[in-house]
């Protein structure tokens, strides 16, 4: 640090204040009763200012530069504008002592010697407080929120802005140390306010805002009298008793005078804003400015810069990780030297040698080896291993870490330059230039120094290359000069340089700088300059480090252009020396193609190996094998080179002229360039050309253009190729076009077209094809998958042959498609009679568990007709189908009738007439004489039989109903009903009413309605005919044909008209108490033979065998049509004839499941369901 006065001038007033306008350009002084203005540029007198009538004490400037203020021994204080005109005055009760201003809200508070008060533009008045002693200084926070008054007592008090006290600091000295002057650090980067106190305790104290003192007190050896911050708070002036201002830092540390020492006690002194200028007030008059001027202290050497800081601190710096590391030292920082693992600072009392803790070059711990308790003066400083070695103008000295001089060389000139350039530990050598133009060379232990060589001009910087043969000067002509040591001989010498580093890790590489420009020189080739300010200070490999300022950046410079120096002689090993300090990637592909075009394949190698390009490092191991095995032609390696380089032309021309023409042609093949492929080859083989045309045709697929592959694989004869691209896309109508063009013994592409047209749904097209080649098993698959039924269907019916690959497949569909009838029907029509069955039985099956017994009949009635189908077709299984078939139509005519029971008892409303209901469930329960099948339920018939044959007046056999109930398990919802219906009976008469006793019409016997037999008469044993729907015992008698008459014979006699009488005159009806009598008259028109009818009429009740009635030719010929209905049945079953006792009672039988119906019945449900309601024929249907 030193200091130059700018300007001096001296009045005949004491000066006990000063303030600075904030642009810095005015300086504002209170000498005697005036205020005087000078300009702080050249300190010339630009206005005096008269208002106080006494001495005046202070003066402050607000920080918006608008106004400042004076306070004076007149009590008065006086605001003056920016324009030097006064604008307020208000008073104290005793002089004022000092004035401060707020910086945010720019408040004003003046201090008397018992008072304060606080002003602000915005209020008319002065707030004023009365403290507790005098008050001696004040200064603001830099927040503006509190104001710190200094007392005479010692005391700090510390108050808001309303002059509330918040925190009173009570100082031990007392009043022994009276409070001189305080200042708060305006640095906004502490992250506390900071106070510093200067008493007349001779002390120099720092305070938090809460009271809490910072450090010790420092000792001054002097009566402060004024302290002042710097602007940013890195430094703290104080003056006083001691005649001069001094120095701090804003910890307290003292650093040294600035300027001269007065005559006088120095009053006042403040810093010019933002800025190192210093103004100081002294008793005698005198004011002067000085200019602070701040030494750039530092070192370097290789990656670690080292530098002061804040006067007292030194930062490390490692300039490639951007580590740094702080040492502070709490004193002045004279000088700085660092080498390899040792820093050495010079402090003004002593010098600390510092060592890392480790050998890691990225280590940035450092400890103290030495303490060297010297007071040294020199002009720079070096460090080596064990010594430091001390500059003095023309002499050297060299010193043991302990301090002990080991020897001393004296030089003709004054020493401008010294560096260390390495060596041994204690033998380290020293590069040293002279102003003289002398370059020497000086080792530690040796007392004689080496002349490197002696030029005429003076030496400002210096540095020797990596084997040392090299130096680099650059004198005070701003010349850069280059020695080759050995020699002397000047190599070459460039302008405009003020420093120079030689690159540590290529001996032809150095940079210099200079003008704002970085030069880098490279071998004896030009100059490559791009723009840097600062100073070089070293160079490694791609690093140039730059000091600018104080400031010292590690720049990395890409090596490119010496690289292409190199490059442009085909210097290839040389360049890539040079990329090996730092190119771009861009760089190292072109050396590494450069290099391999000119066959140089190690280095290629490397620089591929570099940017990790595998596809070039496999080009050169194959070159370099096939150089192994004996290849010598360099026409063809340089061919393959410029094939992978994409300099196709070129490689073809030297495969021609090596005679290999074949590789040319695989190369434009391999790259899709058929065009090139088809120039190059001419009229060549056109076995060739197919070959191109089918390598083309794979590369337009392969580039996603497969419509001119399509085109390309056609004429090139690929058609498998051409079938799988287009089916692959979609692409129909090529596809049929290809199909079309075909011809038919082309039978795998064909089938490929079809396998396609079925893929993408166009099942004609694949029609088409299977027809073009025949295949109708093909076909037939086609409409089955695609379920075209009716194609199929026409198909079979030309070609029976494929009936089991179309009705099968139709069948299973119609299953899966939840159409189980339609599928029977279709099994059926297969000739799968099983699967027929086996849906049928699962159907019956599902309808019965799931209640639907009206469907359960039906599938039971299919299923009998299907076994009776079943017994036609295969004779083996004709009487296990024929017993099938009756158990079947026995299950049919229950379920058929249980449904009716079902829906009463589960459905809170009945369809059917009570008669009905009654009659089926005494059907029901003659028929249930053995097993009673699944889902049928006793319960519900017989509780349905109770109910209608009490309703009905049956009460015998309601009685007994509820009786057989009784031993039943009873669900809970009949249980009450039951109960009650059991009591209810038996108040009614024990006997059925006559009105319900079925007849047999063949007997004319009265039957009981619990009959024990079944559904038989109990006379004649004839069975009941019962009506379908109401099942009433209808008026029919099954009669037999005479053994030798045939169906179509039996037929034809009934269907003859011979005139007869009437048949009132025919039949007689005889009438006793016990029996009615049907009787055919022989008295009129005898027919020959003995009625049958007649014949059985007198069989006594109980007679225990059947016998039927048999007719002869006679009696059919007698027969009218109208009176007998004929069971149709299929073979093997024999034809069942029915004739009709009361003609006039009309009885319809359906000619499908032969159930017989009355007439009226019968019309009355088609009408209602437009099909049988046992058969579910349509009544549209006109086959039986």
């Amino acid at each position: 640090m030193r200091t130059s006065l700018k300007w001096k001038i001296k009045i005949d007033q004491c000066i006990y204040g000063l303030a600075f306008k904030p642009d810095g350009t005015q300086l504002i002084v209170a000498a005697g009763n005036k205020l005087l203005v000078y300009d702080a540029s050249d300190g010339s007198l630009l206005q005096p200012l008269k208002g106080h009538k006494d001495t005046v004490y202070c003066v402050a400037y607000a920080k918006d530069g608008k106004r400042f203020a004076s306070g004076s021994a007149d009590k008065c204080v006086i605001i003056w504008t920016s324009k030097l005109e006064g604008i307020l005055k208000y008073t104290h009760c005793d002089s004022v002592q000092c004035v401060s201003y707020n910086p945010i809200t720019h408040q004003l508070a003046s201090c008397s010697s018992n008072e304060f008060g606080l002003w602000s533009p915005e209020q008319k008045s002065v707030s004023k407080n009365k403290p507790s002693s005098k008050i001696t200084c004040c200064s603001w926070t830099n927040d503006g929120q509190y104001l710190a008054l200094g007392m005479f007592n010692g005391v700090i008090s510390i108050r808001n802005k309303n002059g509330d006290e918040k925190v009173k600091i009570e100082r031990p000295g007392g009043t022994l140390s009276p409070i001189w002057s305080i200042c708060w650090n305006p640095s906004r980067e502490e992250h506390n306010d900071i106070l510093a106190v200067a008493d007349w305790g001779q002390k120099l104290s720092f305070y938090q805002l809460s009271g809490k003192q910072i450090g010790k007190d420092r000792p001054l050896n002097f009566d402060p009298c004024c302290i002042s911050y710097f602007t940013k708070g890195e430094y703290i002036l104080l003056g006083g008793s001691d005649k001069q201002v001094s120095l701090f830092t804003k910890d307290g540390v003292r650093l040294g005078p600035v300027g001269e020492q007065n005559s006088s006690w120095v009053w006042t002194c403040k810093v010019k804003p933002d800025s190192n200028y210093v103004a100081i007030g002294c008793q005698d008059g005198t004011i002067s400015l000085h200019q602070l001027v701040f030494n750039t202290i530092h070192g370097l050497y290789k990656d670690r810069y080292t530098y002061r800081d804040s006067m007292t601190d030194v930062i490390v710096q490692h300039l490639i990780t951007e580590q740094k590391v702080r040492i502070k030292c709490r004193e002045l920082v004279k000088k700085i030297a660092i080498y390899k693992n040792r820093l050495a600072i010079q402090l003004p009392e002593k010098i600390l040698i510092y060592e890392l803790y480790s050998d890691d070059s990225s280590d940035m711990h450092y400890r103290v080896k030495e303490r060297m308790i010297r007071k040294l003066e020199c002009n720079l400083l070096v460090v080596c291993a064990n010594h430091i070695v001390l500059c003095q103008e023309k002499r050297l000295q060299c010193l043991t870490f302990s301090g002990v001089k080991e020897r001393e060389w004296q030089m003709e000139s004054l020493i401008r330059y010294i560096k260390v350039i390495g060596g041994p530990p204690g033998r380290e050598g020293l590069l040293v230039g002279l102003k003289n133009g002398q370059i020497l060379k000086i080792f530690v232990d040796n007392l004689f120094p080496v002349v490197l060589l002696k030029q005429a001009t003076a030496v400002r910087c210096l540095d020797i290359s990596a084997t040392r043969k090299k130096l680099a000067v650059v004198d005070e002509n701003d010349t850069c000069l280059v020695y080759d040591i050995h020699t002397k001989e000047l190599l070459f010498q460039e302008p405009n340089a003020n420093s120079v580093a030689w690159n540590t890790q290529c001996e032809d590489m150095l940079c210099f700088s200079g003008g704002g420009y970085l030069n880098i020189k490279a071998s004896n080739f030009p100059v490559h300059q791009q723009k840097l300010q600062g100073f070089v200070v070293g160079y490694n490999g791609s690093k140039i480090f730059c000091l600018h300022v104080f400031a010292m950046s590690a720049v990395e410079v890409p090596q490119s252009a010496p690289m292409y120096q190199y490059l442009d002689k085909k210097m290839f090993r040389e360049a890539y020396q040079i990329a090996c300090l730092g190119v771009t990637d861009t760089d190292w592909r072109e050396l590494a193609m450069e290099a391999l075009e000119g066959l140089e394949f190690e280095t290629a190698k490397k620089a591929f190996a570099r940017v990790q390009d595998l596809r070039y490092l496999e080009l050169i191991s194959s070159i370099e094998e096939r150089k192994k095995r004996g290849e010598s032609n360099n026409d063809l390696f340089l061919a393959d080179v410029f094939a992978y380089q994409g300099k196709f032309h070129e490689a073809a021309k030297l495969y021609r002229r090596s005679g290999r023409e074949s590789l040319a042609l695989d190369m434009y093949t391999d790259l899709c360039m058929f065009e090139y492929a088809k120039d190059f080859l001419g009229s060549g083989d056109p076995k060739e050309t197919k070959m191109l045309i089918t390598k083309q045709a794979d590369w337009a697929r392969n580039i996603h253009e497969p419509k001119a592959a399509v085109e390309m694989y056609v004429s090139a004869g690929e058609h498998v190729k051409a079938i799988e691209l287009s089916g692959d896309h979609g692409w129909v109508d090529m596809l049929i076009d290809i199909a079309r063009k075909l011809d038919k013994a082309e039978r795998e592409p064909l089938l490929m077209c079809a396998g396609y047209f079925k893929k993408l749904n166009h099942p004609s097209y694949a029609a088409e094809t299977y027809l073009k080649i025949g295949d109708l098993r093909s076909l037939v698959q086609l409409h089955v998958e695609t379920q075209r039924w009716d194609e199929a269907f026409a198909l079979g019916e030309k070609h029976p042959e494929f009936k089991d690959d179309i009705y099968v497949p139709y069948a299973q569909w119609l299953a899966e498609n939840d159409r189980f009838e339609e599928a029977q029907k279709a099994f059926h029509k297969a000739g799968r009679q099983r699967e027929a069955v086996r849906v049928l039985e699962q159907l019956t099956h599902n309808a019965v568990v799931e209640s639907r017994f009206s469907d359960a009949a039906y599938y039971y009635w299919m299923l009998s007709m299907q076994c009776l189908d079943i017994a036609q077709a295969d004779p083996d299984q004709k009487d296990t189908m024929l017993d099938k078939f009756h158990h079947f139509q026995h299950l049919a005519e229950l379920y058929h009738g249980y449904h009716a029971i079902q829906r009463y008892t589960e459905e809170p409303f009945s369809f059917h007439l009570p008669e009905t209901l009654f009659n089926i469930s005494r059907f029901l329960l003659h028929s249930l004489t053995k097993d009673t099948p699944l889902g049928i339920s006793k319960v519900n018939t017989l509780f349905t039989l109770a109910k209608q044959s009490k309703a009905l007046g049956a009460y015998k056999l309601a009685r007994h109903a509820y009786d057989k109930l009784q031993g039943l398990q009873i669900p809970a919802r009949f249980q009450k009903s039951i109960e009650l219906g059991s009591l209810t009976i038996r108040s009614k008469p024990f006997h059925d009413s006559e009105e319900l006793v079925p007849l047999c019409y063949r007997c004319s016997t009265n039957n009981p309605l619990l009959n024990s037999l079944g559904n038989v008469c109990i006379n004649c044993r004839q069975p009941f005919v019962f009506s379908a729907s109401s099942y009433e015992v209808l008026h029919l008698v099954e009669f037999y044909l005479e053994e030798g008459i045939t169906d179509e014979e039996a037929v034809s006699l009934i269907d003859l008209e011979v005139p007869r009488h009437k048949r009132e005159s025919k039949w007689q009806e005889i009438s006793s108490n016990n029996s009615q009598t049907l009787r055919l008259d022989e008295t009129m028109d005898s027919i020959g033979d003995e009625d049958p009818f007649t014949a059985k009429l007198s069989f006594e009740q109980g007679g225990s065998e059947f016998v039927p009635v048999v007719v002869s030719r006679s009696v059919l010929r007698s027969m009218s049509r109208r009176d007998v209905l004929i069971k149709r049945w299929p073979p093997p079953l024999q034809w069942q004839y029915f004739r009709s006792l009361l003609p006039d009672a009309s009885i319809t039988m359906c000619p499908s499941c032969f159930q017989m119906f009355h007439s009226e019945d019968y019309e009355l449900l088609v009408l209602q369901h437009a099909c049988c309601p046992y058969c579910r024929r349509p009544i549209s249907d006109p086959s039986p």
